[in-house]
């Protein structure tokens, strides 16, 4: 439910902006709202399945996700929806990280592989299948509703998740003694608020000084949680991110890459759809059918790299890195070739 959600609305930005009137700034949103407040609660759902249960906590967050995937397609007007899509976040932030923790807790060793496996092959289809699925949503414009099913459809999906995990999930207690690290929360709440807000508000106001000072504050937050975390792991306290992890360079560097990635190559997918039918006048479903094939190459290059396992993990970092830099760049001078229309440096991340 949460990658076909974040790879279905791409394709109805169009839609959605005309529908409701929405400047660009606010389309923005649309999508930065959901992946903001889904960061905001990774770390501290997390943490809270730890304490109340696995189980109970990813219920709740198919509940919760379910029935703001219904505000979203009842939206009346830009403001509502926005919101609507940040209790969406929360949601989807509630129930993916209790997954691959039931999965770990289910499966015996010997079958976590094949459990990690499947995991991993619904997640690469469902990455394809959504820009498809919302192009045929927008396209059929059922009941004259335009992009409203691409969140609609969501709730029969949902209701069917909550009554399969409710008879199928075994219940995994929790562990009452454990304590959250609101302090943590918080700081982290307000380093990514305050680093991502401007980044996305900032050029709509010609980046004003108070944009890079929110930027400079949210680094000090963030730099002030690892601190605390430090803090936390020498008395013994629990900690929101293990602090062992944030010492770890190979999971730093990991880390940093996954930003990196994550930073330029959705927004990307946000540029090319309103580019496609803004621009080029091609349907909601040929815009879906253009942006497949990247999800396509991801599911079948995540096959391949896991045969390998931990091998060669330095030359396939550099070669998928150097493969990105140029299908972006084969891209970014095609579309140059053919207009002169559009800001070329939307690519650059």
């Amino acid at each position: 439910m949460n990658l076909i959600d974040v790879t279905i609305v791409n394709v109805a930005l169009p839609s959605m902006r005309d529908g409701l009137g929405a400047t660009d700034s606010q389309i923005e949103w649309v999508i930065a709202a959901y992946i903001l407040s889904f960061a905001l609660g990774l770390l501290p759902f997390g943490r809270l399945g730890d304490i109340l249960g696995r189980t109970k906590l990813f219920l709740w967050g198919v509940a919760g996700f379910t029935a703001a995937s219904a505000l979203c397609g009842l939206a009346p007007n830009i403001e509502f929806l926005i919101v609507a899509r940040i209790i969406q976040g929360l949601a989807g932030a509630m129930m993916t990280p209790q997954v691959l923790a039931i999965a770990t807790v289910t499966f015996p060793p010997q079958e976590r592989g094949t459990a990690f496996s499947l995991f991993g092959l619904s997640a690469g289809l469902a990455s394809v299948c959504g820009p498809i699925l919302g192009g045929v949503l927008v396209s059929a414009n059922l009941f004259g509703m335009e992009w409203q099913p691409i969140f609609l459809v969501n709730i029969p999906i949902g209701i069917i998740a909550i009554v399969a995990g409710w008879f199928l999930i075994p219940r995994l207690p929790g562990h009452k003694g454990l304590r959250n690290d609101y302090l943590g929360i918080i700081l982290f709440g307000l380093g990514i608020v305050a680093v991502v807000f401007p980044i996305v508000e900032g050029r709509a106001y010609g980046w004003p000084l108070w944009a890079f000072g929110m930027i400079a504050a949210g680094l000090v937050s963030l730099v002030l949680f690892v601190l605390w975390t430090r803090h936390r792991a020498a008395i013994g306290e629990s900690q929101l991110l293990n602090f062992d992890l944030i010492t770890n360079k190979q999971f730093m560097f990991g880390a940093f890459v996954t930003t990196v990635f994550a930073s330029g190559i959705p927004g990307m997918f946000m540029v090319i759809s309103l580019l496609l039918q803004g621009g080029f006048a091609f349907t909601p479903l040929e815009s879906g059918l253009t942006n497949t094939p990247f999800s396509v190459g991801v599911l079948v290059a995540s096959a391949i790299a896991g045969r390998f396992g931990s091998h060669y993990l330095r030359a396939r970092l550099a070669s998928s890195g150097a493969l990105l830099v140029l299908g972006i760049g084969w891209l970014h001078f095609y579309i140059a070739s053919v207009t002169t229309s559009i800001d070329h440096w939307a690519f650059l991340p």
